[in-house]
């Protein structure tokens, strides 16, 4: 079950939610330097990264899951959000050069489907990065944070899923070192812990982030699928009566 719209952007808000943020965008800027004129996708909750590369983009979605909800971004202008179904993406063939995926894979109930999905709407030589919770890590098991909730991975398991849905791993990245505690002390000493983590606990940092691309070599079968789900709004407009004057 998805984390509930309102807590990630609460949690973004918080000191900690900040705090976060700024740590695991500076590993995904290590991987992604700029991405001029390409088309970016931001699946899940990933608006607190986007804004770090949509600068350079031709242009930046944000597509967020309709179990999760969704916000207007970016704010102020006009809306690039949609609601979606992970596993069936409004998007035509090979028509996106990058996704980011947060908040998103350890939320699927078809992982594999969903990655399919991806592998669909992703161009010839197209790149995915996925940050999931770390199986390993104390951020997975603490559910105050977003973090703490879904289908926490080790890098085997995100590896294999990778491969078996035709993508190559290739770099990857650690991130949240520190402790995922709301003590202004301990988050005083968060570059510390970053410092030290990366040299010696890697394997324990709270998320992974991997990055993959999109194979060609072998062949998929192609298998017609009904949709599964029916969106039904939770409100739905209704026009405004008029009057008929005689």
């Amino acid at each position: 079950m998805s984390v509930d719209i309102v807590d990630l952007r609460e949690f973004y808000y918080s000191p900690l939610g900040r705090l976060a943020e700024e740590s695991i965008g500076v590993a995904l800027s290590n991987l992604w330097a700029r991405l001029p004129e390409e088309r970016l996708v931001g699946l899940g909750y990933a608006v607190p990264y986007l804004d770090r590369f949509r600068a350079d983009t031709e242009r930046t979605f944000a597509f967020m899951p309709a179990g999760q909800g969704a916000v207007n971004w970016p704010v102020g202008e006009l809306s690039s959000t949609a609601l979606v179904f992970d596993e069936e993406l409004p998007l035509p063939d090979s028509s996106i050069d990058r996704i980011l995926m947060v908040h998103s894979l350890e939320f699927a109930e078809s992982p594999s489907e969903t990655l399919k999905e991806i592998w669909r709407v992703l161009a010839p030589g197209g790149r995915l990065v996925i940050v999931v919770p770390n199986r390993r890590g104390v951020w997975a098991r603490m559910e105050h944070t977003p973090f703490g909730s879904g289908r926490p991975y080790s890098r085997g398991q995100l590896t294999s899923l990778l491969r078996e849905t035709n993508f190559t791993p290739s770099a990857s990245a650690e991130a949240l070192f520190f402790p995922p505690s709301k003590n202004r002390a301990v988050l005083k000493l968060r570059h510390a812990f970053e410092r030290m983590g990366k040299r010696f606990w890697p394997v324990f940092s709270g998320v992974l982030i991997i990055e993959a691309q999109k194979r060609l070599y072998q062949g998929l079968p192609v298998a017609a699928r009904a949709s599964r789900r029916v969106f039904v709004p939770v409100l739905a407009p209704r026009g405004v009566p008029t009057t008929r004057t005689r």
